[in-house]
């Protein structure tokens, strides 16, 4: 018999791993772009995120067992799409400001989520803190990193001029 705690890994596998269809080009380009000089935990972010996907699949575990909801089923799954949205979005666009709106409507949505389970258990609501801490986190990098960026565009022009003829710097 397929156990919940399965349905619910696979799908947050599966959606995790949909956020990876990503062109090298756009890969390029964002590891280009400056950074803070705050920002020597880089390297740690797939841990970071893992330990976020699987805290929040865990919580979901909780709140399934508890209420057999499947609305709040639904509300976990919309706030992992919201996540994995943030890297497609801001590297398919190029745009870091378009990477800030969803990391911050992502971030929303965490703590509307968290707030909802909270009633239900304790430990499922905890479990949603690394997202809480983190999702900001991420959020406060890219609208710092857009601010570090403001010439970059996508495809390279200054002042979002899509238009003019990129130059050599």
């Amino acid at each position: 018999m397929i156990k919940s705690w399965m349905v619910i890994g696979a799908v947050t596998f599966l959606v995790a791993l949909l956020s990876n269809v990503l062109r090298p080009k756009d890969v390029k380009w964002f590891l280009r772009l400056r950074r803070p000089r705050w920002l020597t935990f880089e390297a740690l972010i797939p841990v970071i995120w893992t330990i976020v996907f699987i805290c929040g699949a865990w919580s979901a575990y909780i709140v399934w067992e508890l209420t057999q909801n499947w609305w709040l089923m639904a509300f976990y799954l919309l706030v992992e799409v919201a996540i994995v949205l943030y890297s497609p979005v801001t590297l398919w666009t190029h745009s870091l400001k378009a990477g800030t709106v969803v990391g911050a409507i992502g971030s929303v949505l965490g703590f509307i989520l968290a707030l909802t389970v909270l009633p239900i258990s304790g430990w499922a609501a905890l479990l949603l803190v690394p997202y809480l801490i983190w999702s900001p986190i991420g959020t406060y990098t890219t609208w710092t990193m857009d601010r570090l960026n403001p010439d970059k565009t996508r495809d390279g022009n200054k002042n979002g001029d899509r238009n003019s003829i990129p130059t050599q710097r």
